[in-house]
């Protein structure tokens, strides 16, 4: 049985992100999204709101789970039993940074690969941070993120974003 861990802060969840994970859940096994507590960003939800919505956008998923995780993610990655670590690139930009994380990581564990999936084309501009920016300030992200992320965004900034 071959586990892959989906690493991140999912703060907030976007449809780039959701589409990784379909992708990847079809590759393995079983894949868990394991969201990460300590990641020395600002949060806009808490580590329990991130997994929350993680796990109603891929409840029809059954060989996915999510898992919070606080520390080192490769000892996350062994305690789960798992040999893939799953990354997302949007753009060129992205892989110098997740090249470096995965050579450390290697380094630390090295039966552990990395597995480098690039986002469907429509998905390559988004962050969560553009998603927290333009919401925040009432831009309407409807189709980016899914429903249930647009709602909790909205609850958060006290907008309407998509009227």
């Amino acid at each position: 049985m071959t586990i892959a861990v989906y690493p991140g802060t999912f703060d907030p969840v976007t449809n780039g992100h959701l589409d990784i994970i379909k992708r990847a859940g079809s590759l393995f096994d079983e894949l868990i999204i394991a969201v990460a507590a300590d990641n020395y960003k600002n949060t806009l939800f808490s580590l329990e709101e991130r997994a929350e919505l993680l796990t109603q956008v891929t409840e029809s998923m059954d060989n996915t789970t999510v898992i919070p995780f606080n520390g080192l993610l490769m000892h996350f990655v062994k305690d789960n039993g798992a040999s893939i670590i799953i990354r997302g690139l949007r753009a060129v930009s992205d892989f110098e940074y997740e090249f470096q994380m995965s050579l450390m990581n290697k380094k630390l564990a090295g039966d552990v690969e990395t597995l480098f999936l690039m986002t469907a084309s429509e998905y390559s501009f988004l962050s969560s941070s553009i998603i927290k920016q333009a919401s925040s300030m009432g831009g309407c992200i409807r189709g980016l993120v899914p429903p249930v992320v647009e709602k909790a965004l909205q609850e958060k900034y006290k907008l309407n974003i998509c009227e």
